[in-house]
């Protein structure tokens, strides 16, 4: 049972009874560490299998714990999601604390929100209703009631006001209590009530359960927080495991709190750090931690390395395209040879950071003949919007330029402007641009094309996106791919905008949850990882995207890929070094405005007057001093010397919030020459 354990993995195994906290990082072997945790306290008698709870988020998840725990000689042992743990509890105590017959459980609540939404004459739209539901979840996630609601959602992004988002959640309420029918958070409301509120029903479940394991911490909510906390009560035999740099789903209100909170709440706790990875190879391991290295505000538990465990695999593939078909095209072809050469399709995963990118690339992979799934999403002409804009086009007489048609067909049904509010809405909208873009990329091959040959295009690519049912190249949002993992990943529509998203600019907090995603991404590959972007959606587009911000520490200086895109004449001229007037490749080289071979002409002094101040800076913030400013910025400015707000802002790292934030004192110490 402890055989083959690390050091860490083996003092959190053999950890004694009480509060355990395990920071285990991305492919660290949480899972065996915490299943043979619960098989060597059971092995010691210190606790029966049936004494056991282990709760976890997903359906495969708590399957995988109890296969390994068979694995072990271990049967008995509850190991549940939270609903499924807290609906078997619901349906024991119902007669006792409620009477009666158990309320039946609704599958879903878009029906009693779209009645809600109904009686106040707002918006029955199937996204405007998802949107609508998830703010509810939110809400009672979050421990949220209705009347709270307004005052609470400030900052998020809503789908209507807010009063009227808490009219509907009121009214749904309402609804679901006279047809005396639960959804699945209520299932978690009503156990932690029935514990709260009756001494006798928590005394006859905590006889029952006596140790407590969660994984997958850092992703509870305050009202899983409160189940918990419930079904612990005054005890402490609790276990949990999480990594703080994988919160990624706090928009539906997870908190990675608990998790680092917890050695305060229990000051007696065994903190095991796991810190080996043994899933991706060292220069995987590697990017992994330069990613995670540069977030703003990563809290003291997040900090530790991976170590990578492996044998040395290949370097990471970096690559600039000039569009996305082109980019797409890469991927498949790289992909069709990975697979002749011998990897199976299923160990290779395409991920992309919202679902409407997954279209190219089942296109692509189609055309090059390499089979393909898509995970947590359906393909692109399944979708409700997208099935709903190919007739809407079919039936059309619309006339006139095949873009500004297709734009005005798919305005009524919801192509707007501009992105609306609401994760759905957007998520719609982005697969109604995507069509615009198919209407763009016909334009550009066909120029006298009309809305019946788009018609018929759209078909086309319909009917050749749905082969037979395969295992083959799996295609997944990042979100989709947490908890998975396979030999080759790649991470493709890495341009700002898309990742980081657009919405997530102007919040640091939005932001680092944008780079966490990504580190989740990184981290599913084992040997082979592929980063690439593209500079315009469509061939012949103007060049005017960037390569993502989090990739800048990531790629080598003279990679090819570092350099700073070519407009062709479309745009500003490419930068060349102030020195030689050759093209400047390389972030450093950026930020210099000259090679990093060519001469510096810095000024030692302001140099050093500009490394006080930021570590003053630093010290005030509590930060490390390359968040303040980098050593590469530091030292093109003592080399360029601006005199102004325009001359600090044209030096690369120099952005708006920085120049807000340390213009004036960094032109006070550049002026004081």
């Amino acid at each position: 049972m402890l055989d083959g354990l690390d050091d860490e993995q083996l003092a959190a195994v053999t950890a004694p009874r009480g509060p355990v906290c395990v920071l285990a990082g991305a492919g660290t072997g949480k899972t065996r560490t915490i299943t043979r945790r619960i098989a060597h306290l059971i092995d010691t008698g210190h606790v029966a299998p049936g004494q056991v709870l282990a709760v976890t988020f997903t359906a495969r998840a708590a399957g995988e714990m109890r296969t390994r725990l068979r694995g072990l000689g271990v049967g008995g042992v509850q190991a549940r999601t939270f609903h499924a743990a807290a609906m078997r509890q619901l349906r024991y105590f119902w007669p006792r604390v409620i009477g009666g017959e158990p309320w039946q459980l609704i599958e879903g609540k878009l029906r009693a929100v779209g009645q809600a939404a109904n009686r106040l004459r707002l918006s029955t739209e199937g996204t405007t209703l998802r949107d609508l539901a998830g703010e509810i979840e939110w809400a009672k996630a979050s421990l949220i009631t209705a009347e709270a609601y307004p005052t609470a959602a400030r900052g998020r992004d809503l789908p209507l006001p807010a009063e009227q988002v808490a009219a509907v959640y009121a009214g749904y309420e309402e609804l679901k209590n006279r047809a005396q029918v639960l959804d699945f958070d209520d299932l978690l409301i009503h156990v932690a009530a029935a514990l709260e509120d009756d001494a006798g029903v928590a005394q006859e479940f905590r006889d029952q359960y006596r140790c407590f394991v969660v994984d997958e911490y850092q992703d509870v909510t305050p009202l899983q927080q409160r189940v918990l906390d419930a079904w612990v009560g005054d005890r402490d035999d609790l276990t949990v495991v999480g990594d703080p740099n994988q919160t990624i789903y706090t928009f539906a209100g997870a908190t990675s709190k608990h998790l680092l909170d917890f050695p305060r709440r229990f000051p007696e706790a065994t903190v095991v750090r796991l810190h080996r990875d043994y899933r991706s190879t060292p220069q995987v391991v590697s990017v992994a931690n330069t990613l995670i290295g540069g977030a703003r505000n990563r809290p003291a538990g997040s900090r530790t390395p991976l170590a990578g465990q492996l044998p040395p695999g290949p370097d990471p593939g970096f690559a600039e395209w000039d569009d996305e078909p082109a980019e797409a095209a890469a991927a498949a072809a790289k992909i069709r040879r990975m697979v002749a050469d011998g990897t199976p399709a299923s160990e290779i995963a395409v991920l992309f950071r919202i679902n409407a990118q997954s279209e190219v690339y089942e296109k692509a992979l189609t055309e090059a003949g390499v089979p393909y799934q898509v995970r947590g999403g359906e393909r692109f002409f399944q979708r409700p919007e997208i099935r709903r804009a190919m007739s809407t086009i079919r039936t059309s007489q619309a006339a006139g330029p095949l873009v500004d048609t297709v734009r005005a067909v798919l305005a009524p049904i919801g192509l707007t402007p501009e992105p609306p509010g609401g994760a759905a809405q957007r998520a719609q909208w982005e697969s109604l641009l995507a069509v615009v873009e198919l209407a763009e990329e016909l334009v550009a091959v066909e120029p006298e094309a009309d809305l019946r040959r788009f018609a018929g295009e759209l078909q086309v690519r319909a009917d050749a996106a749905h082969p037979p049912t395969v295992q083959g190249v799996t295609l997944a949002s990042l979100h989709a791919a947490k908890g998975l993992e396979w030999d080759v990943v790649f991470l493709v529509g890495l341009a700002d905008g898309t990742l980081p998203i657009q919405h997530a600019d102007g919040d640091e907090t939005a932001i680092d949850e944008e780079r966490r995603l990504l580190y989740v991404g990184v981290t599913r590959a084992r040997r082979v990882l592929h980063l690439s972007w593209a500079l315009t959606r469509q061939p012949g587009g103007p060049r005017r995207r960037r390569r993502s911000r989090f990739l800048h520490a990531l790629i080598p200086d003279h990679h090819p890929a570092s350099r700073v895109a070519d407009d062709s004449g479309r745009g500003p001229a490419k930068p060349r070094c102030r020195v030689c007037g050759a093209p400047l490749i390389g972030t450093d080289a950026a930020l210099l405005r000259r090679c990093t071979d060519c001469p510096s002409d810095v000024d030692v002094e302001l140099l050093e007057r500009l490394r006080l101040w930021r570590s003053s800076e630093a010290a005030q913030q509590q930060v490390p001093a390359f968040v303040v400013l980098t050593d590469s910025t530091l030292t093109a400015i003592a080399e360029q010397r601006p005199s102004d707000r325009a001359a600090l802002v044209a030096i690369p790292g120099i952005g708006a919030r920085k120049i807000d934030r340390y213009g004036q004192a960094v032109l006070g110490l550049v002026s004081d020459d």
